[in-house]
């Protein structure tokens, strides 16, 4: 079961999407403008929303970036645009999913399944972090002095706990699963931001911060070592001590 927020100013597509929901166990609260939307994430806690372009206050482009502004709830876009461009445009600014109108039912509950799966948050069968992870994803994976939770969604480096944002955490947990693997650009896009197609520079973002956070920079990496024209794979400083890959988990640790 997941807490949903259905944004959306047609009374019909509303009622529609709000019956269909509750008839999955899902929990969910709709309202009809950006600034509503915006009340509702800041003073409750959602697993996920989903959200219309064509509102009447505040073009949902806009709401998305001022969502992102204040929390890291995954979003799901349904809208009738369907413009390539536009998609892209709209995943890049932290969209987790799109949907174009019309579309079915199943459609929607598989697209939610695995926003919520990526999140961490459960797929129908309960909320919290962790649920529905796959099978070893209950160890803690140490490399070096880093090590990554993915139950818990928490990192540390040399004891410290890394203060991650949600796509800053799938990033580093993907590849931390892989030492010293190169994971091509395509695969992270794929696996990690869920999308078959977009920009390299949304990968380099990330890395950048993440590389902030680890304390190194691309010209001088520590964990994070991009192979130009390849991809980028995590492997332990050398002067780092070779830990077993899965460890148990650490609790001292957060997001």
């Amino acid at each position: 079961m997941a807490r949903v927020l259905v944004v959306e100013d047609d009374q019909f597509v509303r009622s529609a999407l709000i019956r269909h929901l509750t008839e999955a166990s899902h929990t969910v609260r709709s309202v009809g403008t950006a600034l509503e939307a915006l009340r509702e994430v800041a003073h409750l806690g959602f697993d996920v929303v989903i959200l219309d372009l064509g509102l009447p206050d505040l073009d949902g482009a806009e709401a998305l970036k001022m969502l992102r502004g204040i929390t890291q709830v995954p979003v799901i876009i349904a809208t009738a645009r369907d413009d390539e461009a536009e998609i892209v445009r709209l995943l890049n600014d932290g969209a987790d999913d799109y949907l174009v109108k019309p579309f079915s039912v199943e459609h929607l509950s598989a697209r939610m399944a695995a926003v919520l799966r990526r999140a961490g948050t459960g797929t129908g069968t309960g909320t919290g972090a962790g649920t529905g992870a796959g099978a070893g994803a209950d160890r803690a994976i140490r490399a070096g002095g880093l090590v990554v939770d993915p139950l818990r969604r928490q990192a540390e480096l040399d004891g410290r706990a890394l203060d991650l944002t949600r796509r800053e955490f799938d990033l580093l947990a993907f590849l931390a699963q892989r030492p010293g693997v190169v994971v091509p650009r395509r695969e992270l896009l794929a696996e990690v931001w869920q999308q078959s197609y977009g920009d390299d520079q949304t990968i380099d973002v990330h890395l950048s911060w993440l590389r902030r956070k680890l304390g190194e920079t691309a010209a001088n990496p520590r964990y994070l070592h991009t192979l130009r024209g390849v991809g980028v794979k995590l492997e332990p400083p050398r002067d780092s001590p070779r830990d077993s890959p899965r460890d148990s988990p650490r609790g001292s640790s957060r997001e």
